[in-house]
C-alpha cells in the first residue's frame, strides 16, 4: 500500500498501475495479483488505509491522550503543524483530492473522510457547550483551516503560522453574540 501511495503522491493516480508498482517493488505482475485482485482493489485498499490511518486512528489517538475538551481543541488544531508526519499527511491528502475531483470512488472515500473529521469536530464544540447548530458551524470553520494550514504550508513563517493558530483557537472559542 505505502508504494501505490507514494507513487500517486510523487506522480498522480494515473501513474498507479500495477506494471509501474512492480516495477518499483521489483516483484513479478503475477505477484502482484496475489495480493490484489486487480487495480480497483489496489485502489480501494489504498483510500481504506489513508481514512484509517489518517481519520479512525487518529482520532483515537486523540481520545486517549485528552479528556478535557479545550485541551482536545488546542491539541487539534495543532495538527497541520506536526513536523514531517504532517508533511507527508498533507502531501498524501492533497493527491487524494486531486484524485476525487475525478473519481467517485475517490470522492466518496474523501467526502466520508472529511465527514468524520468535522464530526469529531462537532463533538468537542459540544462538550465545550455550544448547540448543535453552533457547533456544527464551528467544526466546519475549524477543519477548513486545518485543510488550510496543511495544504499551504508556506504561507508566512513559523511565527505568523503559530499567530494564526492561536488566533483561530481563540475565535472558535468565543460566543457570537445573537443577531437582531
Amino acid at each position: 500500500m505505502s508504494a501505490a501511495t507514494q507513487v500517486l503522491v510523487d506522480h498522480g493516480i494515473d501513474h498507479v498501475r500495477v506494471d509501474v508498482l512492480a516495477g518499483e517493488l521489483n516483484v513479478t505482475r503475477g505477484s502482484f495479483y496475489w495480493h490484489f485482485r486487480d487495480r480497483e482493489d489496489l485502489l480501494r485498499r489504498v483510500l481504506r488505509a489513508w481514512r484509517e490511518e489518517t481519520t479512525v486512528q487518529l482520532t483515537k489517538r486523540l481520545e486517549v491522550a485528552r479528556s478535557d475538551p479545550r485541551e482536545l481543541l488546542a491539541d487539534v488544531i495543532t495538527l497541520p503543524f506536526r513536523g514531517r508526519a504532517a508533511v507527508r499527511a498533507a502531501r498524501i491528502e492533497l493527491a487524494i483530492r486531486a484524485w476525487a475531483r475525478r473519481d467517485p470512488m475517490a470522492r466518496e472515500a474523501l467526502d466520508e473522510a472529511d465527514a468524520s473529521r468535522i464530526g469529531y469536530h462537532e463533538t468537542i464544540f459540544r462538550a465545550l457547550g455550544f448547540g448543535a447548530a453552533e457547533a456544527a458551524h464551528r467544526a466546519f470553520l475549524l477543519y477548513g483551516y486545518e485543510v488550510a494550514e496543511s495544504l499551504m504550508p508556506r504561507q508566512g513563517g513559523a511565527e505568523q503560522r503559530d499567530a494564526r493558530r492561536r488566533f483561530v483557537l481563540q475565535l472558535v472559542q468565543q460566543p457570537v453574540p445573537p443577531t437582531a
